[in-house]
């Protein structure tokens, strides 16, 4: 089978159905974070309560399942294209909250929600992805990996300082930094295990990462559904800084090429402006149905998605 067989036979469709997997439990879990007490930021106390949830297990069963399909995706396709499909995991998980709530899903974060997948999908057609980058370039590592911590302090700390839905966006986007590298660190340890088999990416340093920023980032997305009123714009925002983050690593640390040209970079800031534009709209919609079941809550957790 050529490469581009392989993508479309096996890339493409498990990065689809772990998105789903991504959605579906990302639904489960923001209803489950509401029934625990709060913690501090990246304290592990929280887990100790959830794991106590027989549906919250259930929920990490379909985060693993997910993530299984995101290895199989990222072994057979660049890192450029895996990550971006995954945001479909937005209209998955606003699909899952409207049905576990017994709700219609409400049509504005419908809209904004595809707007996000839209802007990054046309993003993904102008840059043309391709290399199947799998250890790291002689490029320098130091500056991105600078540039991403930075920005995780920054978001942590403007959701310290900023109240309501605001803040939750910026742990939304720590949440999707630390996924976004996890992603490029995953295809690493991918291509570690094709060369040299499963024993081999216990040699290199890519896999201790893994196990310990994927968990940072998975902790702090609970505290990010527990915080937030409505689960669609904080997954929103996860799942499009997650891949974007994952390109720029792409590109910088693995040697993946997107196409550059002049024309093309304004198309890519167009979509990128439509991606944005879908955040405002899950954030603005959010607020206002925030604003609504409080005002006509009398103490269910109920969500919209």
């Amino acid at each position: 089978m050529s490469s581009n067989g392989t993508v479309l036979v096996i890339a493409v469709p498990a990065a689809v159905v772990g998105a789903a997997s991504f959605g579906l439990a990302s639904a489960i879990q923001h209803r489950v974070t509401k029934q625990v007490p709060k913690v501090r930021t990246f304290s592990p106390r929280m887990l100790f309560d959830l794991v106590r949830k027989p549906v919250w297990v259930l929920s990490i069963l379909t985060v693993i399942v997910g993530l299984s399909l995101q290895v199989v995706a990222l072994a057979f396709g660049p890192l450029v294209l895996v990550q971006p499909l995954l945001v479909t995991s937005v209209l998955f998980g606003a699909a899952f909250a409207a049905w576990m709530a017994h709700r219609k899903m409400d049509l504005v974060l419908a809209l904004g929600g595809l707007a996000c997948v839209g802007g990054l999908s046309a993003f993904l057609v102008l840059a043309r992805p391709s290399g199947q980058g799998s250890e790291f370039t002689g490029a320098s590592v130091l500056p991105l990996a600078l540039g991403l911590g930075l920005l995780v302090l920054v978001s942590l700390a403007a959701a310290r300082l900023v109240p309501g839905e605001a803040g939750v966006l910026g742990m939304a986007v720590a949440t999707g930094v630390l996924y976004g590298v996890t992603a490029g660190l995953i295809k690493v340890v991918a291509g570690q295990f094709r060369a040299g088999g499963p024993a081999e990416p216990f040699q290199h340093w890519t896999l201790y990462a893994v196990c310990v920023i994927g968990p940072m980032g998975f902790l702090l997305s609970q505290q990010t559904f527990q915080r937030g009123r409505l689960m669609s714009p904080a997954l929103a925002v996860i799942t499009t800084v997650d891949p974007l983050v994952a390109a720029a690593i792409g590109v910088s640390w693995l040697g993946e090429r997107i196409e550059s040209s002049p024309a093309i970079l304004a198309g890519e800031m167009i979509a990128v402006v439509v991606i944005i534009i879908g955040i405002v709209i899950l954030t603005r919609r959010g607020e206002q149905l925030r604003r609504a079941l409080e005002s006509a809550d009398s103490g269910s957790e109920s969500t919209w998605g």
